[in-house]
């Protein structure tokens, strides 16, 4: 890349990252879509999924950090807001634990971090450290994976609901509100990218920067994958053990 792109170049190039790097392409999350997960490996992604959802407020507190105009500020607070909420039980967090819980997870289990594989907190630590470390406008550029999650969730939502008799849509009430989240604060984070991305080198960080998330999000279902579908006998020792792969041994 060597010639600045214009704004409506660079969205079609974001968009091409995400069509071919979004984990949506992930064998895991097809096995799920298509109803060929047991309610085990469900149980372990919602387990895993725990730590990256749980960590998003810390992210975007650590963006929102780093802005120094507040009305920048005002708009992406609203971010933690969606996660945090405003008062106990309510918001993305909250959300998730209630899905948790309708899977069967033990509360502690998931908010203890037990049972994780360790590539699913490597991966999150590492897009902690790097909306840290990066520029602010590579660390908006790492949020714009929320472009395509309107589809994966439409997808998943309605894969799950066809083929698992163990998850009712109440469970999945996490994903109902994100379909009107997700696009506002992609919406947002687009436009701001296509506006500050001003030279070749910007362009090129921000590029970098989706491809990256899109590494981070893929590799948890790696992890997964490896250890509850491809081959368990590999499985990190202290990782959770669904009931049915007890069973099956």
């Amino acid at each position: 890349m060597t010639d600045l792109l214009s704004p409506a170049q660079l969205e079609a190039e974001l968009r091409a990252i995400g069509t071919r790097l979004y984990h949506d392409q992930h064998p895991y999350h097809r096995l799920m879509r298509d109803g060929r997960l047991t309610r085990g490996q469900i149980q372990a992604w919602a387990l895993n999924r725990f730590e990256y959802q749980r960590s998003i407020p810390l992210k975007d507190a650590a963006i929102m950090a780093r802005m120094h105009d507040p009305a920048l500020r005002r708009i992406w607070r609203q971010r933690i807001v969606d996660h945090d909420g405003n008062g106990e039980g309510e918001g993305g967090i909250a959300r998730w634990l209630h899905l948790t819980d309708a899977l069967g997870l033990d509360r502690e289990l998931v908010l203890s971090g037990r049972g994780q594989l360790p590539a699913t907190r490597f991966a999150v630590n590492a897009y902690l450290h790097f909306v840290s470390e990066r520029s602010l406008l590579e660390a908006i550029a790492s949020s714009l994976t929320e472009l395509f999650s309107p589809q994966i969730i439409s997808n998943r939502v309605s894969g799950m609901l066809r083929h698992y008799d163990f998850v009712s849509r109440d469970a999945l009430a996490y994903f109902d509100h994100r379909l009107s989240e997700a696009p506002r604060d992609s919406d947002f984070a687009l436009d701001y990218v296509k506006r500050h991305a001003d030279s070749v080198e910007k362009q090129q960080q921000v590029l970098a920067a989706l491809h990256f998330k899109c590494g981070v999000l893929w590799s948890q279902l790696d992890a997964l994958h490896l250890a509850y579908v491809a081959d368990p006998s590999v499985r990190w020792p202290d990782a959770f053990v669904p009931d049915d792969a007890r069973a099956a041994a």
